[in-house]
């Protein structure tokens, strides 16, 4: 017996994303909203908003595979490695991975987390 799986869509650019509350990271008090597409025991997906400031991100249990819509900032790993970032930018930061947020301009992002 086959088990039916619904698509999912939405369109990145105008999806409503969830009233804005606090980023627990954020060293400069930021909001962010987000609005989960699909997820499963290990993948979780959807769109993420977040407006300029610094925030902390840490990686340690899950991969995380970002493209930004919009805005723009630079991610700094802990290794001091960085990329500015922005519309088209295809972001990977892998299990282990921690670093830094310094964002811009609001970004707005879909996200994949594997292994959450």
């Amino acid at each position: 017996m086959e088990t039916s799986v619904n698509l999912r869509h939405v369109d990145t650019t105008t999806v409503e994303l969830s009233e804005p509350q606090p980023k627990p990271t954020s060293r400069t008090g930021q909001l962010e909203s987000a609005v989960e597409v699909w997820a499963d025991s290990v993948v979780d997906t959807g769109v993420w908003e977040c407006d300029p400031g610094e925030f902390t991100a840490d990686r340690s249990a899950a991969t995380e595979v970002c493209h930004i819509i919009s805005g723009s900032g630079t991610v700094v790993g802990d290794d001091g490695t960085s990329a500015d970032i922005g519309p088209g930018s295809l972001l990977v930061l892998p299990r282990g991975w921690r670093g830094t947020w310094l964002v811009k301009e609001t970004i707005r992002k879909t996200y994949v987390i594997i292994g959450a």
